[in-house]
């Protein structure tokens, strides 16, 4: 992962210039080949082919052609840019892999959100059991008013698979960072999701997070930073720098959906996180299913053990409630408290 990809991509124009580079020699000759064969007019300059369109729909259905007729591995060394002008008098373009930018062009009105961040953030309170009294809120990526309708999974991985996926990630943190600084009062927590394949060097990549927090006047204390349910653990020391970062500017992190997937006991004793949430599907009908019930157990006595506090997530029903609360479950949170709504309305109920 580069810089590059937590930078503003282009926007696709109506018309222009599609260029290809390839570092293999023959396959710049089979991709010209097939071209021709497809009596598409290609120039060739500078090692770059390119075929001029006039339409979007005309250059997706070009990238598809492409994408049928090439193996994974010549798609794969394919780099694409598009431009108004010839190579000669852009020489410095912006270039994207093939599949890429594919992605991008069959997902053009997710492009557009994530470009022009389209999107604003929902707010759930999260309860502390013990005083019934709101203790901080999940910060949710959501559509905007009037604006286009997305899916935020679906969002989410679209940008994993056009390499927009650090954008969208820190875009969606300081957006929730600057929406909380208006809407929730100081001492309240702000729990926001990040994904650590999205972060390459922590200090580095979490500067503008940390700039973003201070400029709003947030207590980095009111922080906490969370691994998203989506996010595999594929290298835990990565993940221990990130979250160790976090910690260093005062903020606090969390690990989520404990007890599913691949957050096991093991990895919560070596990441040691502040908050522990347990995954909703441990949680639901946890007061009629032994085996969920021993879960919790284990997992708030691990989290005793570590200093860790745990939020029960997904909570529906009362019964649910009560339980957890006798397993020793500080923190909760579910439509049986609250859903969602926009940040902009918690202010209302918040001060």
């Amino acid at each position: 992962m580069s810089c590059s990809q937590c930078r503003p991509s282009s926007s696709f124009s109506n018309e222009g210039n599609f260029h290809i580079r390839t570092d293999h020699p023959v396959l710049l000759q089979s991709l010209e080949q097939y071209f021709v064969t497809n009596r598409i007019e290609v120039t060739f300059r500078q090692e770059v082919l390119t075929i001029s369109f006039t339409s979007l729909s005309l250059l997706q259905s070009i990238c598809e052609d492409m994408s049928e007729k090439f193996n994974s591995s010549a798609k794969g060394s394919f780099y694409c840019a598009i431009s108004e002008d010839s190579v000669e008098n852009k020489p410095y373009l912006s270039w994207i892999s093939f599949p890429h930018f594919l992605k991008r062009i069959q997902h053009e009105d997710l492009l557009e959100v994530i470009q022009h961040q389209l999107f604003t953030t929902y707010s759930q309170p999260i309860m502390n059991l013990r005083t019934n009294e709101i203790y901080g809120y999940e910060f949710l990526l959501r559509p905007i008013k009037n604006g286009p309708s997305f899916n935020p999974f679906e969002l989410f991985q679209m940008a994993q698979r056009s390499g927009l996926q650090a954008l969208l990630d820190g875009k969606a943190r300081i957006a929730s960072i600057k929406s909380s600084a208006l809407a929730v009062p100081k001492g309240m927590k702000r729990f926001i999701n990040f994904l650590p394949s999205s972060i390459y060097d922590p200090k580095h990549c979490l500067a503008t997070t940390f700039k973003a927090a201070a400029e709003a006047g947030v207590d980095p204390e009111d922080l906490v930073f969370e691994v998203v349910e989506t996010e595999e653990i594929a290298d835990i020391d990565h993940l221990k720098s990130i979250l160790t970062a976090y910690q260093e500017q005062g903020m606090k992190v969390a690990l989520d959906d404990l007890g599913a997937g691949h957050s096991t006991l093991s990895v919560l004793r070596e990441l040691r996180p502040d908050y522990v949430k347990i995954d909703r599907k441990i949680i639901s009908f946890c007061d009629e299913n032994t085996a969920q019930q021993e879960m919790i157990l284990q997992i708030v006595q691990t989290a005793k053990e570590i200093g860790s506090i745990v939020l029960a997530e997904g909570i529906e029903r009362k019964e649910e409630a009560e339980f957890v609360f006798r397993c020793g479950v500080q923190l909760a949170q579910g439509y049986y408290f609250g859903k969602p709504v926009p940040t902009e309305n918690v202010i209302l109920t918040a001060k």
